[in-house]
């Protein structure tokens, strides 16, 4: 698979991942050489940069589970703010790229920003990760203290829940607290698989009664 990370360049070809030990000056200047795309997406944690670039399958399931998670909160009538891409940074500490965020109970503090300051600005109460290429560790969200990380991988929702600093793994969403998540996100994921995501949609407010 094509690499190319130069001055000049930066290339990965999909499904690659690259760890480098790394400056949180490095990061920064990889993301400057990237500018305005989402790809690759750029991590910096502990003193390493990770550079990954998605595959189809990926954004396939990030679309759909973001699009469960709309119509979740549309059938109880909640307000919301959602956002993708978006770079969370602490400086000289952590960088990171959620595949989707929510903000469910506190999008009026975060309403009409342009900027998000992470240090003073609430997190996101839901953080959404869908983990391909094994990239991701719920622990990258303790820095920001985020409520909740939703991270799939093989098809299979696992939720974590912020208790004590530290993530406990949970069999429910504390936002979704009537229905078994892990379980539609199993059913409609299937779905998409053997038809289209505007099936299993459709499906999924069928059976909510929309």
């Amino acid at each position: 698979m094509l690499t190319v990370i130069s001055p000049e360049k930066m290339y990965l070809s999909a499904g690659t991942v690259v760890k480098s030990p790394a400056t949180w000056q490095t990061y920064q200047s990889l993301c400057d050489r990237r500018g305005n795309r989402s790809i690759p997406r750029i991590k910096y944690r502990s003193g390493e940069v990770l550079l990954m670039s998605p595959l189809p399958k990926h954004g396939r399931e990030v679309s759909l589970i973001a699009d469960i998670i709309k119509v979740l909160l549309d059938q109880s009538d909640r307000e919301y703010d959602a956002f993708t891409p978006i770079t969370m940074q602490l400086p000289e500490e952590s960088g990171i790229e959620p595949d989707y965020c929510f903000y469910i109970d506190h999008w009026p503090e975060i309403s009409g920003k342009e900027r998000i300051d992470w240090r003073n600005d609430p997190p996101p109460d839901l953080v959404l990760e869908i983990d391909v290429t094994s990239y991701t560790e719920v622990e990258d969200y303790l820095p920001y203290q985020v409520p909740e990380v939703w991270l799939v991988r093989d098809q299979q929702l696992l939720i974590y829940k912020l208790q004590d600093n530290n993530y406990s793994a949970e069999s429910q969403s504390q936002y979704f607290p009537e229905v078994n998540v892990a379980d539609i996100v199993a059913q409609y994921l299937n779905i998409a698989y053997q038809r289209n995501t505007s099936a299993a949609i459709r499906h999924l407010k069928q059976w909510l009664g929309n």
